[in-house]
């Protein structure tokens, strides 16, 4: 009985680990210039493909009636707090990573090839925007 309790316990602080090695969450996000807290993004697990919405905007310049102008779809015009930046990433088969989404950059409108790789136990994040060859990796730290 010992035995077995001691099983479950252990199978469940696993499952707990690996539960937490996805993006699925609430992300803080980091200016690349200043080192500042930028925005909270949740990311979200619809049908194994991801999205995430802007939820917390935390630059000091920030406003709530702040919108995308320079998107160029449908998101033109939408507020920036609430805006969908990432869209349909999926995970890799065998690999705890996520790719084939976009993610927007709000303030320059353009939309960048996306892949999510959970580090650290899940606690970071690494988000790569590419475009061709050319792109650049933020780490973001998870909140919950």
């Amino acid at each position: 009985m010992k035995r077995l309790l001691i099983a479950i316990f252990s199978g469940a602080i696993a499952f707990s680990a690996l539960a937490q090695a996805s993006p699925v969450g609430l992300w803080r996000n980091y200016d690349d210039k200043t080192g500042e807290s930028k925005a909270e993004v949740r990311i979200t697990d619809v049908a194994g493909v991801l999205s995430g919405k802007i939820e917390k905007r935390l630059l000091k310049n920030a406003r709530a009636e702040d919108v995308c102008i320079e998107c160029s779809d449908e998101r033109k015009g939408k507020l920036i707090l609430g805006l969908e930046i990432i869209r349909g990433a999926k995970k890799v088969e065998d690999r705890e990573v996520w790719e084939g989404g976009k993610i927007l950059d709000p303030e320059n409108g353009r939309s960048y090839t996306l892949r999510m790789t959970p580090i650290e136990d899940g606690k970071k994040l690494e988000v790569r925007g590419s475009f061709g060859p050319f792109g650049r990796t933020q780490t973001w730290v998870r909140i919950n």
